[in-house]
């Protein structure tokens, strides 16, 4: 199927293959599945981005192509490559920073079959004993008539062209945001329509995190809690918010937490049951509140989560003992509410300067101070 990015891709074969460019996008079920992959590229950027998967393909070929296998050799010879080098690599790709495994282990696998359930072609090949990766050549071959094109080098190009494309995407919406910045005290109203406009079920999952968290921070930064050890020495200390960053620690996929009352909280955008008690094993049952990419009311997403969990585990004890460890559900209506509630306090200007500032970090056009 075409979209706008598709002539990206098809001038990209054009270059590097000349009039065998069409036949080599017809048969090269690789090149089809960029294609699918790349649908958003172009669709500026709230639109979600597909990385896990593009990045687990660009490092295996990446690491192919190092070691001159698109030229000569023998490459089921090769040892493969090792996933610690493959995983690093992947995270210091742009966008890529907070990419986990699971594109490297199965999920590109799985989908790829989804998109082409008769392909006899495994793209990712591994040996779980070796954690050694390799990509399936015969995908990286393509035969027309008596001519084999490799389309390794092709197969990075395109994918860095996604890259551009959505980062060129990124850098917009930041000068927008900034736009918004300088005429933000004469123009209020088009800055919250703006904001809200971040806050819909279709926007890049980045991009909502940094919004959900930009509206929360300040929507707490007033309340107030009384805590200490002792009755008549209590100290008075307000709600304070804070982002775990981009880190690549092993937090327990946590997103935020919040001081002094030590709330966790997690961003999503599916509804599967097996993500939120995941989440909550983590961290061995502790309470977790959900901030859930979703128009549903809380009392649905909340039936949802417990009607799946039913299909699967038969004991109502176990799933009543995940039900009670989300503290909170907070879906886009509550999130919106909050964010006008926040705005009548007189912090919205302070929002999106924190949507700014969160933007620059994630998206690598500003690095944190230290």
């Amino acid at each position: 199927m075409k979209h706008l990015f598709t002539n990206n891709i098809e001038q990209i074969l054009k270059q590097n293959f000349g009039k065998y460019s069409e036949k080599i996008f017809e048969k090269s079920l690789l090149i089809q599945y960029l294609n699918e992959k790349t649908r958003s590229a172009n669709q500026g950027s709230k639109a979600r981005g597909s990385f896990a998967n593009l990045y687990a393909i660009y490092v295996i070929v990446e690491d192919y192509i190092v070691n001159g296998y698109n030229k000569y050799g023998d490459y089921s010879a090769y040892e493969g490559a090792l996933f610690s080098n493959l995983f690093s690599r992947q995270r210091e790709l742009p966008f890529g920073s907070k990419l986990q495994n699971h594109a490297l282990n199965n999920r590109m696998n799985s989908e790829f079959q989804k998109y082409f359930p008769n392909s006899e072609y495994i793209p990712i090949l591994r040996n779980l004993e070796t954690n050694r990766y390799w990509f399936n050549e015969n995908l990286l071959k393509i035969i027309i008539g008596k001519k084999i094109f490799n389309i390794a080098e092709t197969v990075i190009a395109i994918i860095d062209e996604y890259i551009h494309t959505k980062q060129d995407a990124f850098l917009r919406f930041v000068k927008s945001c900034e736009e918004l910045q300088k005429i933000g005290t004469q123009t209020p109203r088009k800055v919250e329509k703006f904001i809200v406009e971040l806050l819909a079920p279709n926007v890049d999952a980045r991009l909502f995190e940094i919004v959900s968290y930009s509206i929360l921070k300040y929507y707490y930064h007033d309340q107030q809690i009384y805590w200490g050890f002792e009755i008549n020495k209590l100290n008075k200390e307000n709600l304070t918010l804070y982002k775990t960053g981009r880190t690549n620690a092993n937090d327990g996929g946590i997103d935020f937490v919040m001081k002094p009352l030590g709330r966790f909280f997690q961003v999503t955008e599916t509804l599967d049951f097996k993500k939120y008690f995941l989440d909550i094993d983590k961290i061995q049952k502790y309470p977790i509140s959900f901030i859930i990419k979703s128009e549903d009311s809380v009392e649905n997403i909340l039936q949802k989560i417990k009607e799946t969990a039913s299909k699967s585990y038969s004991v109502k004890a176990i799933i009543d003992k995940y039900m009670a460890c989300i503290e909170e559900i907070i879906n886009i209506p509550k999130l919106i509410y909050r964010f006008e509630q926040t705005v009548k306090i007189g912090y919205l200007n302070k929002i999106l300067d924190e949507i700014i500032l969160q933007s620059k970090v994630e998206f690598n056009y500003e690095e944190e101070e230290d």
